[in-house]
């Protein structure tokens, strides 16, 4: 299954002069916990926003998502309450349009976000930088087992969906200690 981005038009004028730092990358990569380590690391630096995403699935201990039905959902999508969303596995992901004030502010906002929409940010957004977190494919299926969430599904069908995308920016192979990665990521921020 791909994923499915809706996505408005972008207009003419890029948004900036802050940074969108997209952390893109396959179930299982370890995306939340490395976004998790450097929102920490990044407490007391106010020019770093990490926004919650709005999630159509249950809240979970893994990710920092505020969990809302699908008819909430629309609802908020309706109201223009997303920068921009998309829909993978059944469910529905968007990130709040408060960015674009923090963006203009000339913040770097940091997301965890879909592959499919690199594209439109890089048309949207004056300074994107695409982080790919991957892993292993026995790694990932471990990731995605422990964490046992009923909305994940089949194991091999997140492992064998293929998601054309752009080439990023930065890669970080998530193995070994997650402090040593999330090194890597506060790095790629420019926070270190």
């Amino acid at each position: 299954m791909s994923d499915v981005a809706t996505l408005p038009a972008p207009s003419m004028d890029l948004i900036g002069p802050g940074r969108l730092v997209l952390v893109v990358g396959p179930s299982g990569a370890g995306k939340d916990t490395l976004i998790g380590l450097a929102q920490v690391a990044c407490a007391d630096d106010n020019n770093i926003v990490f926004p919650q995403r709005v999630v159509t699935r249950e809240a979970s201990s893994f990710e920092n998502n505020e969990a809302v039905s699908q008819m909430q959902f629309g609802q908020m999508l309706a109201h223009g309450n997303f920068a921009f969303q998309w829909e993978a596995h059944g469910l529905r992901y968007g990130v709040p349009s408060s960015i674009v004030e923090d963006i203009r502010a000339g913040r770097a906002v940091i997301v965890n976000a879909s592959r499919t929409i690199i594209e439109f940010a890089r048309r949207s957004y004056a300074n994107v930088t695409v982080i790919s977190v991957t892993a292993p494919p026995d790694v990932l299926a471990e990731r995605i087992t422990a964490r046992a969430r009923p909305s994940d599904g089949q194991i091999g069908d997140r492992l064998r969906r293929a998601v054309v995308a752009p080439v990023p920016d930065v890669v970080i192979n998530n193995v070994g200690l997650a402090e040593d990665r999330a090194a890597e990521l506060l790095r790629a921020i420019g926070r270190v």
